[in-house]
C-alpha cells in the first residue's frame, strides 16, 4: 500500500533534515562525529597496559609438533584463562603466529574469504629448548624463532641478528569472553573462591615433592566441575596484578558503551586483542592505509593511535591518523638491508601505535650521535589493538621489498587485471543532468578532440535513490544511451549502493526481505537506517547467499536499462548509515551465524565489491572481465578492482595528498588508486585544475569528479589555453597506455605495486 501524501512529507521532512546536515558537515569534518582512543573503551583499556606486569606464560611442556605447525598453551598468570599459540612455518620465508582462547565461551570470529587458499605450510624444527626457553627452525636454516616462557615473548633471527620481537615489551592483551556476574552472583563466587582456595592450599602442601608446573594447561574449574587438580588453580604470583584485575571486572565500557546519544550493547563483554612489535634496526614503517597522511608513518606518542575503521568521513583533514574509508591492516618496515612485513588479520576496530628511538631527532642529531660514538641502534615499535577476534599475524621476511610484496600477494591475491578502458580517462561528477546532458558532454570531447573512455552517473540517475533503476523522466531511454556510447566504443559507469530504500514496491528490497538477508538488530528485526533514499536496510553481504542474489541482479533480464558497456560504482559501503555512531552501523546490529557487526566491520565493503564484481563476470558467462570502482575496501579488495580516495577537496594539499594515499595503497596490494581530478568538494582555481590534471595523469586510476555544488567542470570550460594543456596531459595518458597496461599485467602476476 502506498504511503499517504502526509506521510511522503513526513519522510522528506526527515531526509531534508540529515541532507542539510550532511551538507553543513562538508565544510570541515566534525571531529566529534568520530571517536578518539579515549573514547573507544577498549583502546583506552589496552593503553592503559604497562609493560611491566605482563601476566603470560608459555608452558614449554605443552608442546605438540605437526606436520604444519607447533602448538604451545599460554596461561595469564592472574585470571588462569589458557590460551593455544599455534605457530607455522610458510612457504616463501613467511611465518604465522595466531593466538586464541583454549576453550572460549563461544567461538571467537576469524576472518574468512580474505586469503585466497589455506597458505601452504613447511615444516617447522625444534632445534633446542630447556626449561625457560624453545628454539625452533622456520623451515629455511638462515631463520629462527625462540620462545621465552616467561613473560611470554618470541623474537625471529636470523644468523647472529635479530629481526623482530613480539610482546618484548609485555603490551599483549587477550580479553576472554565470559558471562556477566550480577552483584549476588559475584558476592557468592567470591565465597566460593575463597573456600576453594583453602582448600587448594591444604592440597597443594601435600603435594611438595610435585613438579610445579603441570605438562597440560587444564581450563580453570569450579569445586565438582571435574578433576582438574590444584595445579591448574594455581595461585598468582602476582597479587598486586590479581587485585587489579579483579578491580576492572566492570570497567565503564566493558559490557555497554554509549557514544554520543548511541548506545553499544556487548553481550559478550570485553573481547579485545592486542600484540606489540618490535623492530630493532628499522626507523621507518609504511602502510596500514587509509589515511590522509605522509607515505612514512609518523610516531603516535602524545596523540591518537592510527586508527583502521571503514568510516564515512566526508570532507576529510589531512595529516592525521583519523579513520578514512578502507583499511589495510598492513605494515612494512625498511632499512638499506632489508624490508619485512606485517599483517594483521583482525576485521573489527583497530588501532595501532607506533613509537621510534629516534623520534624528534634531526638529521643533525642523529649525526651528532654517530660523531659521539653512541651505539643505540634504531628501533621502532609496533602496537596492535582489536576491539574482537583472534590474534592471526603473518610475519613476511621479505628480505627484499618486491619479496615481501609477492609474499603478501601470495596470501591475498594480487590486483585483477582491469579492462584497457579503465585505465584511461574518465568523467564523472554528482550528477548528470539526464540524457541530453551524457549526450552532450560526450559530443562536448568529440568537438574539442580531447579522447575520454567513460562517463559516469551519480545517484541523481535513480528512480527516487532506488539501485538499479532509471529516473523515468531523465533517463527513460537508457539502452539508447548506452549504444550510443558504444556506437563510439564509450563506456558509462552507474553508481550501485548497498543501502536499499524500504519500499513495498520496490523489487530490490522486497526480494532481500522475504529472503530475511538485511543485517539484524540486536533484537532480531531487520536493521534500518538513514541513507540517500532515506529509511533504509542494509543487506547482509557476510551472508554468501546475499551475495550469490546480489551478483544475479546484474544480469541483463534484470537490471533493466543495462548493457554490456555499462559498469558499477559501489559508494557509501563503509556502511555509511547518516544516523548512525561515527555515521555507521551499530556494533550490536547482528550478521549470518550471530557474528556481530563490531567482529565484520571492515569486512562489509569487501564483500560489496567482490558480489558486485562477480555479478558483472557471471552477465557475460565468464568472458569479460569486470570493473567496479570502491570507496571502501580491506586486504584481497584489489582481487575485485579500484578504489579512489574518496570525498577530498580543491586544494593544494589535497592534491600533494593524494600521492602519499595511493603510493600506501599500493605498497599493500590494491594498485588501481586513484584521487578525484580537481577535488570533490569547492571550487578548484583554474591553475590547480590544470596541475591536478597533469599529476592525475600518472595515477593509476584517473577520473575528473565534482559536487553536486560545484560549477561545471568539463575541461573546455576554461579557457583556450587551459583546455590546450589539459588536453596535453590526457594525451599523455592514452600515449603511455601500453605501459601502464604492462604495469599492471606485472602487479596481476607479481603484487609489485603500479605507482612506484
Amino acid at each position: 500500500m502506498a504511503p499517504l501524501a502526509g506521510e511522503r512529507l513526513s519522510l522528506r521532512q526527515i531526509l531534508v533534515t540529515w541532507v542539510t546536515l550532511y551538507v553543513a558537515l562538508i565544510e570541515a569534518v566534525d571531529r566529534s562525529n568520530f571517536k578518539t582512543c579515549e573514547q573507544s573503551s577498549f583502546c583506552k583499556r589496552q593503553r592503559s597496559v604497562k609493560p611491566e606486569h605482563s601476566p603470560y606464560r608459555a608452558l614449554l611442556n605443552s608442546l605438540e609438533v605437526t606436520e604444519k605447525s607447533i602448538k604451545l598453551q599460554l596461561i595469564n598468570e592472574v585470571n588462569k584463562v589458557p590460551l593455544l599459540l599455534e605457530v607455522y612455518g610458510l612457504q616463501g620465508n613467511m611465518t604465522r603466529i595466531k593466538i586464541n582462547e583454549l576453550i572460549p565461551l563461544k567461538p571467537r570470529f576469524e576472518v574468512p574469504d580474505v586469503l585466497i587458499q589455506d597458505p601452504p605450510t613447511v615444516p617447522l624444527t625444534v632445534i633446542g629448548k630447556d626449561e625457560s626457553s624453545l628454539e625452533l627452525g622456520l623451515g629455511r636454516d638462515q631463520y629462527k624463532l625462540i620462545v621465552t616462557s616467561k613473560p611470554f615473548r618470541m623474537d625471529i633471527t636470523t644468523g647472529n641478528e635479530l629481526l623482530l620481537s613480539i610482546n618484548s615489551r609485555g603490551l599483549m592483551v587477550f580479553e576472554h569472553l565470559r558471562k556477566r556476574k550480577d552483584s549476588y552472583t559475584e558476592k557468592i563466587s567470591s565465597t566460593v573462591s575463597s573456600m576453594w582456595n583453602k582448600i587448594k592450599n591444604v592440597f597443594n602442601s601435600e603435594k611438595k615433592d610435585e613438579t610445579a608446573e603441570s605438562e597440560e594447561v587444564k581450563t580453570e574449574q569450579e569445586p565438582g566441575d571435574g578433576d582438574g587438580g590444584a595445579d591448574s588453580l594455581e595461585k598468582p604470583e602476582d597479587t598486586d596484578a590479581q587485585k587489579e584485575s579483579e578491580e576492572v571486572e566492570d570497567e565503564a565500557g566493558m559490557w555497554d558503551e554509549t557514544f554520543k546519544s548511541h548506545a553499544d550493547s556487548k553481550p559478550n563483554g570485553p573481547s579485545s586483542v592486542g600484540l606489540d612489535f618490535s623492530l630493532p634496526g628499522f626507523e621507518h614503517v609504511y602502510g596500514i592505509p587509509e589515511h590522509a597522511d605522509s607515505l612514512k608513518l609518523k610516531t603516535t606518542e602524545g596523540g591518537d593511535p592510527y586508527r583502521l575503521y571503514n568510516l564515512d568521513v566526508f570532507q576529510y583533514e589531512i595529516a592525521n591518523p583519523m579513520a578514512l574509508y578502507g583499511s589495510v591492516p598492513v605494515m612494512l618496515a625498511h632499512n638499506a638491508r632489508r624490508t619485512l612485513g606485517m599483517f594483521w588479520l583482525n576485521a573489527a576496530e583497530t588501532w595501532v601505535d607506533i613509537s621510534s628511538n629516534t623520534a624528534g631527532k634531526t638529521l643533525f642529531g642523529k649525526m651528532l650521535d654517530y660523531v659521539q660514538g653512541a651505539n643505540e641502534i634504531p628501533q621502532t615499535d609496533v602496537r596492535w589493538m582489536s576491539e574482537s577476534g583472534i590474534i592471526d599475524v603473518f610475519v613476511m621476511l621479505g628480505p627484499s621489498p618486491f619479496d615481501v610484496f609477492k609474499q603478501y600477494a601470495s596470501l591475498t591475491g594480487t590486483q585483477a587485471l582491469p579492462p584497457l578502458f579503465s585505465i584511461a580517462y574518465h568523467q564523472s561528477r554528482w550528477n548528470y543532468n539526464d540524457e541530453s546532458d551524457v549526450q552532450a558532454v560526450d559530443d562536448g570531447f568529440d568537438q574539442h578532440d580531447i579522447p575520454y573512455d567513460v562517463i559516469w552517473l551519480d545517484i541523481e540517475h535513480t528512480d527516487g535513490k532506488r539501485y538499479f533503476t532509471w529516473d523515468p523522466n531523465k533517463f527513460p531511454s537508457p539502452k539508447d544511451m548506452l549504444q550510443n556510447l558504444a556506437s563510439k566504443k564509450r563506456k558509462m559507469v552507474s553508481i550501485v549502493d548497498p543501502h536499499i530504500k524500504i519500499d513495498s514496491g520496490y523489487k530490490i528490497h522486497t526480494a532481500v526481505q522475504s529472503k530475511n538477508l538485511y543485517v539484524k538488530t540486536k533484537d532480531g528485526s531487520d536493521y534500518e537506517g538513514w541513507c540517500w533514499p532515506g529509511s533504509a536496510g542494509y543487506p547482509d553481504f557476510t551472508n554468501p547467499e546475499m551475495r550469490s542474489w546480489w551478483a544475479s541482479m546484474f544480469a541483463y533480464d534484470q537490471y533493466e536499462g543495462s548493457m554490456e558497456n555499462l559498469y558499477t560504482w559501489n559508494d557509501m559501503n563503509e556502511p555509511s548509515v547518516f544516523n548512525g555512531p561515527e555515521v555507521t552501523m551499530h556494533k550490536d546490529t547482528v550478521h549470518m551465524d550471530g557474528w556481530e557487526h563490531r567482529d565484520v566491520h571492515n569486512l562489509y565493503a569487501f564483500y560489496v565489491q567482490m558480489a558486485t564484481a562477480e555479478g558483472q563476470i557471471q552477465r557475460s558467462g565468464g568472458t569479460e572481465r569486470p570493473f567496479v570502482l570502491t570507496r571502501g575496501f580491506f586486504s584481497g579488495s584489489q582481487r575485485f578492482g579500484a578504489v579512489w580516495t574518496g570525498d577530498n577537496s580543491a586544494e593544494w594539499d589535497h592534491l600533494k595528498i593524494s600521492l602519499p594515499m595511493c603510493l600506501s595503497m599500493g605498497l599493500t596490494a590494491i594498485s588501481f588508486c586513484g584521487a578525484d581530478v580537481g577535488g570533490f568538494f569547492k571550487h578548484p582555481s583554474t591553475e590547480l585544475l590544470v596541475r591536478w590534471y597533469q599529476a592525475g595523469a600518472y595515477q593509476p586510476f584517473f577520473r575528473a569528479h565534482a559536487h553536486l555544488d560545484t560549477p561545471r567542470r568539463e575541461p573546455w570550460l576554461f579557457g583556450d589555453d587551459n583546455k590546450l594543456l589539459i588536453r596535453a596531459a590526457i594525451r599523455q595518458r592514452y600515449a603511455l597506455l601500453p605501459f601502464w597496461y604492462t604495469a599492471f599485467y606485472h602487479a596481476h602476476r607479481t603484487g609489485a605495486p603500479v605507482m612506484r
